[in-house]
């Protein structure tokens, strides 16, 4: 696993719109400055209504065009194990929000769906082994994201990675098969903390006062075992974006920044 040494920032807007139009705005400008220097990308999306979001606003800036997305790969944090095309899935939704529309077919790297002919943990064993494809040998069996985004549930979970489950603590593995998950559906495929925290950049965001107990937690330094999104940190940035609502429990010497 490699070395953590990036401290966390929390950066706060007015509302989840102001968010996700400037991680939007900061996800285009990053993209924009590697591929324009011909470096190879990867991404690792999430699920929920802010990934989303953020994606949709993403699309809808101009300077989208002019980014070469032969030179960006797509990956995901987590999936729920069901039919390709489910709207559950994490990936139908990202897919209408922004990679139908410019993402290069062979550079999305999916998780298997329950349609595939594969059972769960062979699926997990599938999405590992692709990631293998494009091991990076300084970080792991594994890319190195250059941004991995994260939402943060209300419990805190990050990922498939809940609290207080096996999964969290395992560091042997690239990605795993999820049962039982506390919240529905409860087939689940997730990637691992050590491939997470050996992005350069981990965005973590999310609105709502129903994530502000969550976000307290992280920021205070709890345990990454109870509390997944605490233990979140990237090689170089780890940045919590966050509304007022979310926010609403951090003293002011937490906040980096507001805008």
């Amino acid at each position: 696993m490699a070395e953590i040494t990036a401290d966390k920032r929390v950066v706060v807007g007015r509302d989840s719109e102001a968010v996700a139009a400037t991680v939007a705005s900061r996800f285009v400008s990053r993209l924009l400055r590697r591929t324009d220097a011909g470096k190879l990308t990867h991404v690792s999306l999430t699920g929920g209504s802010m990934g989303g979001r953020v994606l949709e606003a993403a699309a809808g800036d101009p300077r989208c065009a002019t980014i070469d997305w032969r030179l960006v790969h797509f990956w995901w944090s987590d999936e729920r194990f069901l039919p390709r095309g489910d709207p559950e899935r994490n990936d139908t939704a990202t897919f209408a929000a922004l990679l139908d529309q410019v993402a290069v077919s062979d550079n999305i790297h999916t998780i298997a769906g329950l349609d595939d002919g594969l059972n769960l943990t062979d699926a997990a064993a599938s999405y590992e082994a692709e990631l293998a494809r494009f091991a990076d040998p300084r970080v792991g069996a594994w890319p190195s994201f250059d941004i991995c985004f994260l939402g943060v549930g209300p419990d805190a979970h990050i990922a498939s990675l809940f609290p207080d489950r096996p999964e969290i603590r395992v560091t042997d593995r690239a990605a795993l098969p999820v049962r039982d998950a506390p919240k529905p559906p409860p087939e689940r495929i997730t990637l691992t903390r050590p491939v997470i925290n050996s992005s350069r950049r981990v965005w973590l965001v999310l609105a709502g006062a129903d994530k502000a107990s969550a976000l307290g937690l992280a920021v205070a330094g709890a345990s990454y075992q109870s509390v997944p999104a605490a233990g979140a940190k990237g090689r170089r940035h780890t940045v919590f974006f966050a509304d007022e609502a979310a926010a609403a429990q951090l003293p002011p010497d937490a906040i980096d920044s507001k805008f």
